[in-house]
């Protein structure tokens, strides 16, 4: 068992076959710029692993395009022989011309290789957005199966998935995960996020504090998560991450870094309180009016608003 909050059982959620903390870690950043090339400092990147799972992370992201291979290469130093409790979920058909059925497979077996694992806790089919459900989406997904049923991996999973595609996959198969763009400042993947929560499959937004980086970031300098942070002594990245943790139940973070310090501050996220001043001006961050919460967010904010005024 992983080294938290064992008795908390709000701090965790199933992915496929597992139970996780619903604070995990993304390891893109461990590769160079733009997620490609060796990390500046390996030492220090291993030392990042290393202290995630001391602290309790249970759940770390990855992909062999990653560098690439420098993350798997990294995980596996850092890590191995890996904890029975450790889900490593990774993910295949970032490009093209690797999502074809057969490429799909070569490219979970690529991650079993370089991890050195006889199965992944679950392996996301990367979607180009398109949103199509045709014979080729089809034929993904049955490779997918395929792998899942040879015990490749544990869990099938989707990432940049439309509402539709969801919904026609989760029809034929059991869905483990979902990974699309979500966060503070945009919440057009609200529809899938409720759809996973009607269905039980763990959402895990990526980029939960917002994309671009830098002074472009549209999460972590907002004015009003910086004021909020500010009034509650708490940083902006952990009230944008407790936000998304106190949205639904089913929602697993896995936010990057390459620093300790950011890491144990994202961390700790999970223990920060958002009051309901501080939901009211969060909930109502949007970028313009045409993305405002759509009816059922509304309803669970109204609802989450309710419980703190008793």
């Amino acid at each position: 068992m992983p080294p938290f909050r064992q008795a908390d059982a709000r701090s965790t959620f199933a992915l496929g076959q597992l139970q996780v903390r619903r604070s995990g870690y993304g390891a893109m950043q461990l590769a160079g710029p733009f997620a490609f090339g060796a990390p500046p400092d390996r030492a220090s990147a291993i030392g990042v692993l290393r202290a995630a799972v001391g602290a309790g992370v249970d759940h770390i992201d990855t992909a062999q395009y990653y560098g690439p291979g420098t993350v798997n290469d990294l995980i596996r130093q850092a890590l191995y022989p890996y904890p029975d409790w450790l889900a490593i979920v990774s993910k295949v058909a970032v490009r093209p011309e690797d999502s074809d059925p057969d490429q799909l497979r070569r490219g979970i077996e690529d991650n079993l290789r370089t991890l050195r694992v006889s199965r992944l806790a679950a392996v996301n089919l990367r979607l180009p957005g398109d949103g199509q459900v045709d014979a080729r989406f089809d034929d993904q997904v049955a490779a997918m199966v395929a792998a899942r049923d040879e015990g490749l991996i544990a869990g099938v999973g989707l990432s940049n998935v439309s509402l539709r595609q969801l919904q026609h996959a989760a029809a034929g198969t059991s869905i483990a995960c979902v990974q699309n763009l979500f966060h503070l400042a945009d919440r057009r993947g609200a529809p899938v996020l409720e759809e996973c929560l009607s269905r039980g499959i763990a959402f895990v937004p990526f980029c939960p504090l917002g994309w671009p980086r830098g002074q472009d970031n549209p999460v972590l300098t907002s004015p009003a998560v910086i004021r909020t942070a500010a009034r509650l002594g708490i940083s902006p990245a952990q009230a944008a991450l407790q936000w998304l943790l106190q949205l639904a139940p089913n929602v697993l973070l896995i936010p990057g870094t390459g620093s300790v310090a950011h890491l144990r501050e994202n961390l700790a996220a999970e223990g920060v309180a958002l009051d309901r001043e501080a939901l009211s001006k969060l909930d109502g961050m949007v970028p313009d009016p045409g993305e405002a919460l759509p009816g059922w967010m509304r309803r669970l904010t109204a609802s989450r608003h309710a419980r703190r005024s008793v």
